[in-house]
């Protein structure tokens, strides 16, 4: 899955008219780099959320000679590429992988990553590294930030999260310190087991959030991922000499361009 529906209000003016998945570096747009990269790898199915300017994104993908639209049609060197509509509420990343539920339930696990990153992750690797147990995996590094996810040293177990800057933070146990723990940032992308999805509708019901039956329920996927590493094993893996760029501002798309061409 493609997160692709935010508003990319950090990329403004370029964003006034365009969504953020087509912003472009080196003339292509970034929902483009993220997809022929998977492409690449041999992932050749995926949905894509769409909400701000809705109707572009999915007038590009319609226009994609290597994009199809139904799996009948799919064959080497295409994309499946499923269109998750929330043009009728913006769901935030939990709410997106929930309402997406009927392009994702059955296949196991499934990759989510984030329309803005570019990076050089081998993710052949990053699923080699995932656990049986695990529910969710994420890919995280060693960079600076001052968003850290909390990781229990010895068996890299999720357990929280801290803001540097304003010294808050939650555990997911009142025996977890985070000066015990390790801490990493998040680089947008993860591995999701198909079993999340029964268990973020529990979260939403216990959670009381207001769901619509057309539009779905808005939540952010860490929130739930806080939730449910206090009872079920979600884990990070460490990505060693990551290149990343969230391509989420203005100041980055300099960079992109720089790491772009250095990929060829």
């Amino acid at each position: 899955m493609i997160f692709a529906a935010g508003l990319g209000t950090r990329l403004k003016p370029i964003t006034d008219t365009l969504p953020k998945a087509l912003v472009p570096v080196c003339e292509k747009p970034l929902i483009e780099h993220v997809a022929r990269k998977l492409l690449s790898l041999g992932i050749n199915e995926a949905v894509v959320n769409i909400h701000y300017f809705a109707d572009k994104v999915e007038q590009w993908v319609k226009e994609q000679s290597w994009i199809v639209d139904k799996k009948e049609n799919l064959s080497a060197g295409n994309m499946l590429m499923e269109i998750s509509d929330e043009r009728a509420l913006l769901l935030e990343t939990g709410g997106a992988v929930l309402h997406a539920r009927r392009y994702l339930e059955g296949c196991g696990r499934f990759l989510i990553h984030n329309v803005d990153i570019l990076s050089n992750c081998d993710i052949k690797w990053f699923e080699s590294q995932v656990c049986e147990d695990a529910l969710a995996t994420l890919l995280v590094s060693e960079r600076e930030t001052t968003r850290f996810l909390l990781f229990a040293p010895d068996t890299m177990q999720l357990v929280g999260w801290m803001n540097t800057d304003s010294g808050d933070y939650h555990v997911t146990s009142p025996d977890i310190h985070p000066n015990d723990c390790r801490r990493l940032a998040f680089s947008g992308i993860h591995i999701l087991s198909d079993k999340v999805l029964a268990l973020m509708e529990e979260y939403v019901k216990i959670k009381e959030l207001p769901l619509d039956d057309v539009k779905g329920v808005r939540f952010p996927i860490m929130s739930f991922y806080m939730w449910l590493a206090a009872k079920y094993p979600v884990y990070g893996v460490v990505a060693k000499d990551l290149e990343f760029i969230d391509v989420g501002k203005l100041d980055a798309l300099k960079p992109a361009e720089e790491f772009v061409c250095r990929q060829g």
